[in-house]
């Protein structure tokens, strides 16, 4: 199986973020086993617990303490939604890196106003993510700024693989993984750490219905475009990405999509069962496993509360 990285490359990823960022925990609660059913040990990786609230600080961390000096001079830029704004937003103020990311108009405002706190200028423009993604390369060509794309970039997987390293550090008998699936950076960096270290971890996705074009595309080995209609814009994704989708091809072991009533569903869910709040994507894994749980009767399977940023509009509408 051909990866866009290696096992070497996430862990030089964890080297650089190692004195950053602590462990986030990996914890079973027997209330969200018996809800599941299935005699499933469920364990919640809890990404919502990063100083973003989510995962993709590995990602953002990584690549900016990975750019040459020059590269730190003239600044950074990059689209997002959200997370991986706040990622590289953090990182670049750790790094005194001059940082610049776009999002779409309309997007999230909490996650905008976070960026801005963080420093970062932001940049409203484009309808829909994939439109902000094109206008983001032209002002990268514009003011000379180094891209960090939230999927096409070696070193934003790499820093999502450092999660699974924990994971099967932190529980090494594992025997699944559900990821949510928006761009694929935290799959595929999974892929690698687990073919590494444990080659019978299986890693399921989970993506949107009202995202379809991963799904779709995994499952006819044809890449193909799709429209957007969820609230969960971390997966929130109308196309495919050339770095991840020849390896969640070859390396997933399956593949489920949900609702956007089965990922509020599952925000509630976390909330009573954990007390934890999650983001629509944060609650997919939640979602998928419920799918999933015939196909993995009493094992061990991990699902990441990979964001916690909902937005104070979608947390009225939980009431």
């Amino acid at each position: 199986m051909t990866f866009p990285i290696t096992i070497e490359d996430v862990r030089a990823a964890a080297d650089r973020l190692r004195p950053h960022l602590t462990p986030t925990p990996f914890r079973n609660y027997p209330l969200l086993d018996q809800s599941v059913g299935q005699g499933i040990r469920v364990l919640v990786k809890h990404e919502n617990h990063q100083p973003t609230q989510s995962f993709k600080i590995r990602n953002g961390l990584n690549a900016i303490l990975a750019l040459s000096p020059e590269q730190r001079e003239r600044g950074a830029i990059g689209a997002s939604t959200g997370n991986h704004g706040q990622g590289i937003a953090y990182a670049g103020a750790l790094a005194g890196v001059r940082v610049a990311v776009c999002v779409p108009r309309g997007n999230n405002p909490q996650k905008n106003a976070s960026i801005r706190a963080m420093g970062a200028e932001l940049i409203e423009t484009g309808a829909s993510y994939d439109e902000t993604v094109r206008d983001c390369a032209r002002i990268r060509e514009e003011r000379g700024l180094t891209l960090l794309h939230s999927t096409n970039d070696p070193n934003v997987i790499a820093g999502a693989g450092t999660m699974t390293l924990e994971i099967l550090e932190q529980e090494p008998q594992l025997d699944a993984l559900v990821i949510a699936l928006g761009g694929g950076s935290q799959a595929v960096g999974a892929l690698v750490a687990a073919t590494a270290i444990k080659p019978d971890l299986r890693v399921y996705a989970v993506g949107a219905a009202g995202a379809p074009a991963q799904y779709e595309s995994w499952k006819s080995g044809e890449r193909l475009t799709r429209p957007i209609d969820t609230f969960a814009e971390g997966i929130a994704t109308g196309t495919t990405y050339d770095l991840t989708f020849d390896a969640l091809r070859a390396g997933l072991a399956g593949f489920v999509t949900v609702t956007d009533e089965e990922m509020y569903a599952g925000i509630r869910d976390l909330i009573v069962m954990t007390s934890n709040l999650a983001e629509g994507s944060g609650a997919a894994g939640i979602a998928g496993l419920r799918k999933l749980a015939p196909e993995l009767e009493g094992q061990r399977v991990g699902i990441v509360l990979c964001g916690g940023n909902l937005g104070a509009g979608q947390l009225a509408k939980l009431a």
